[in-house]
């Protein structure tokens, strides 16, 4: 069977800063108070003419860039988001038309924040059967657009930004397990209640601002600081490795505390955690590939390191992926 890696990665992240001064401004809230129960200082926000597909074009281009992959090669694109630009056609469509990807499927998936982690997953068993060889990954959320900004449990939490890789066949190293799981019976934890078919968008449902995110702060956080560990560790036990094998832990960043909380359960010093929670918040499905491009940016993702992928999101859903990032050599043309 042949084995799925990462080509290359890319990410795109709206200009426009918004720092806990400015939320402090807007909400009853304050820096210090959003610092020690978030580890947030500022997030980025999407303009009002951006979107999720805009954002998300952009990164694609991006990572085709650093994976040396023409956009004619692709063969499928997966966009994980919970903010399409509309309810269809899938904002998959919208960037496939975007950078001119002609020879591509493209399809939607909807897994919360951990949507990357799902995106992955499918299309590294897709390479792996060798009915595909060039899949791009894109998680990729404008989160501010269905933020409720008057209320102050949620607002100081999300930001906008997009992530992507190429997931192509590799000779060594590249995703080595997965795992992916849900509790549905937390579907009402995490959740923006309106706006499908169930509760259509009216008068009354906007008034009552129910087509914005809605979260149970204390369970959602709870359910995260016990699967995130739990998550990781199953993976590693698929990959046949110990959590001293982990050379960097990147996990989804939604709370400082959450990440915390999972690098204690794997025993893991800081140094071996990535961490840009402080400069962009909870970006959605764009948080691990954001958060991924710039631990190789910095440095972090050297060849033969082996690198654990852990998130959870609304549904209640979850995932982690446990990979050794490959080098350019290892790359199978």
């Amino acid at each position: 069977m042949v084995r799925a890696g990462i080509w290359g990665v890319g990410k795109a992240i709206p200009e426009k800063v918004l720092t806990n001064a400015d939320l402090e401004k807007m909400v009853d809230t304050s820096h210090e108070w959003i610092i020690e129960r978030t580890g947030i200082v500022e997030r980025r926000i999407a303009s009002p003419e951006q979107s999720s597909s805009d954002l998300a074009s952009a990164a694609a281009l991006d990572a085709l860039r650093a994976a040396e992959v023409d956009v004619g090669e692709l063969d499928m694109i997966i966009v994980a988001t919970a903010t399409p630009d509309m309810v269809f056609p899938a904002t998959a469509c919208l960037v496939q038309a975007e950078i001119g990807a002609k020879n591509a499927a493209a399809f939607d998936l909807l897994a919360g924040c951990t949507g990357f982690i799902y995106a992955l997953d499918l299309a590294v068993r897709a390479v792996e059967t060798g009915a595909y060889k060039r899949v791009l990954v894109i998680g990729a959320d404008v989160l501010s657009k269905i933020t409720n900004w008057r209320d102050r449990t949620t607002c100081v939490l999300f930001g906008d930004g997009a992530g992507a890789c190429v997931v192509a066949p590799v000779k060594r190293g590249g995703v080595i397990s997965t795992y992916l799981g849900a509790d549905g019976s937390g579907g009402d934890k995490l959740s923006v209640p309106a706006g499908g078919s169930r509760l259509p968008l009216s008068a009354e449902v906007l008034e009552q601002g129910l087509h914005y995110i809605h979260m149970v702060g204390k369970e959602v956080f709870k359910f995260a600081v016990r699967i995130m560990g739990e998550a990781s560790l199953e993976a590693l036990q698929r990959a046949g490795l110990q959590p001293e094998d982990v050379d960097l832990l990147i996990p989804h960043q939604a709370n400082i505390r959450i990440i915390d909380a999972a690098a204690k359960r794997l025993d893991l010093s800081p140094e071996k955690v990535f961490v840009n929670v402080d400069r962009y918040g909870n970006t959605g499905a764009a948080s691990i590939p954001i958060a991924v491009h710039e631990a190789l940016a910095q440095g972090g993702l050297l060849p033969g390191k082996r690198v654990v992928l852990v998130g959870f999101g609304a549904g209640l859903t979850y995932g982690a992926c446990v990979l050794e990032w490959n080098s350019r050599e290892d790359r199978l043309l």
